[in-house]
């Protein structure tokens, strides 16, 4: 059941998934100067308004809880992939 999910199609929605998650985060206010400030933005400036951190904040979140249950699903679609391989007496290492 698992076998098919270990592929390219997880590996593509956790992929994008986790592009989507690095540019929200690189498009947040900055909360108190830190890393904004060295790269000569302004600490507490957003380009999307003063409303927008809320919901960019509330989205991260959610986008970062979806990545997270994606990778979980893929650890186990691989652990159930290589059980099949070694109970049908294959060797873990090879594409047989």
């Amino acid at each position: 059941m698992w076998t098919w999910l270990a592929g390219w199609p997880l590996n593509l929605c956790i992929l994008f998934t986790g592009l989507f998650l690095i540019l929200l985060v690189l498009i947040q206010r900055g909360k108190g100067g830190g890393l904004a400030g060295a790269f000569g933005g302004v600490g507490g400036s957003s380009p999307f308004g003063s409303r927008a951190g809320d919901a960019f904040t509330r989205l991260t979140i959610y986008v970062a809880c979806i990545w997270l249950f994606l990778t979980m699903l893929q650890v186990r679609a691989i652990q159930t992939s290589a059980e099949t391989r070694l109970q049908e007496g294959g060797q873990l290492g090879s594409d047989q």
